[in-house]
């Protein structure tokens, strides 16, 4: 049955006269949404979707905004959202779609992403934590060290990469799991920041065992798994959805209107150029989500992340100084560990200092111009003396 934005509507017209906003748990309501098949309305009807376009969301959810609805808090479980999820439902199983998708939409379960390690970051398919099968129970054990884990004080699960086998190119022996998090041999610690707060973490996995049906994708095509994912954290990143003058660029149009005794003909010059480059990177955000509707997220997705980091240091930067001494203050060191990063609701100088991750986060701004240069605009790829080097075999 094709679904428009009148079904759309009429659906959730019924669920809202089935489990009123003011008189239902919030939780009982988020599960009786997905249940609608209106938490995500373009994925698969009994999946929390209706198969319906991907454009037609923001007929629901404006319709559950004026009603007062509660939403999933997006921010808090961004990484199974926009990662997890989307990887689960184009490589998972029909049993693991069934257990990980509802409870990953409601916030039930958060997720947290276990790839970079501390000799494997921008060579992400570097990786050395390793993956061994046991012959007798067919399990996975797992052994090695992840690290920049964003969430994984707070996760359930984990989405996982690790190397099943050192003999073959490094590309080629990687892995995909889902980690549970509470299993025995998960070791969390905080990484205190420049920020004063521990929202990242390093991750010690010792003799894990993970069962083979917590495998995503086969064995050894773990890269090719972990493409989607990293392509869509790029785009949710990125490409997220903001008002007009929203975001980074919110704050310092905000202190130059009210403080006109900050202002001098050179910070006016730059805040304009930087107002226009973030307008121009908010529609270009939201062509790219229109452009998903026809398909899975593509490397275009790492412009939007680029732009992203470098428009945000700059703006914190002039912010900073457009403040002049009241810039170089800094509201509290307080050792904490968030559950989300909260960009417009510290002061500035959280915004200058925590801006300076958004450069490495999501992968950094070099590999991510390497991806631009070979895969949007057709340059010849560099060099790689390794590509067909065996994992063992390569000098660390």
């Amino acid at each position: 049955m094709s679904v428009d934005a009148a079904e759309l509507r009429h659906r959730t017209a019924e669920l809202l006269a089935a489990h009123p906003p003011a008189s239902t748990d919030r939780l009982e309501f988020l599960r009786a949404r997905f249940d609608a098949g209106l938490a995500w309305v373009h994925y698969p009807e009994g999946l929390g979707g209706l198969g319906a376009p991907r454009s037609l969301q923001v007929v629901v959810d404006a319709e559950l905004e004026a009603a007062g609805a509660p939403d999933n808090d997006p921010r808090r479980i961004g990484i199974g959202l926009g990662m997890a999820a989307p990887t689960i439902l184009k490589y998972g199983t029909d049993e693991q779609k069934r257990r990980y998708l509802r409870p990953l939409w409601t916030g039930e379960e958060v997720w947290c992403q276990l790839f970079s390690e501390p000799g494997a970051g921008s060579d992400l398919a570097a990786l050395g934590t390793r993956a061994v099968r046991e012959e007798a129970s067919g399990d996975w054990v797992v052994d090695g060290q992840k690290v920049w884990t964003s969430s994984a004080h707070l996760a359930r699960w984990a989405i996982l990469i690790a190397r099943t086998d050192p003999a073959v190119p490094k590309h080629a022996g990687i892995t995909y799991f889902l980690c549970d998090m509470t299993d025995p041999g998960v070791e969390v610690r905080p990484l205190r920041q420049i920020t004063g707060e521990a929202e990242f973490n390093e991750v010690f996995l010792t003799g894990v065992r993970i069962p083979d049906d917590r495998r995503l994708g086969g064995v050894g095509d773990g890269w090719r798994v972990a493409q989607t994912t990293l392509n869509n954290e790029r785009v949710a990143i990125g490409g997220m959805r903001l008002p007009r003058e929203g975001g980074m660029i919110a704050p310092a149009a905000r202190t130059w209107r009210e403080r006109p005794e900050l202002r001098t003909h050179d910070l006016h010059q730059r805040l304009l150029k930087l107002w226009v480059e973030a307008e121009v990177s908010r529609l270009t955000a939201e062509r790219l989500r229109q452009q998903l509707v026809a398909g899975q997220p593509g490397p275009e997705g790492a412009g939007m992340k680029l732009a992203f980091a470098s428009l945000n240091q700059e703006i914190s930067g002039l912010e900073v100084e457009l403040r002049g001494p009241e810039g170089l203050l800094y509201d509290d060191w307080t050792m904490r560990r968030p559950e989300l990063v909260d960009f417009t609701g510290r002061d500035a100088g959280y915004r200058y200092l925590r801006s300076k991750g958004n450069s490495i986060e999501g992968g950094t701004s070099e590999v991510l111009l390497n991806i631009v240069a070979e895969r949007v605009l057709g340059l010849p790829a560099e060099p790689r003396t390794d590509k067909d080097v065996a994992w063992k075999d390569l000098a660390r």
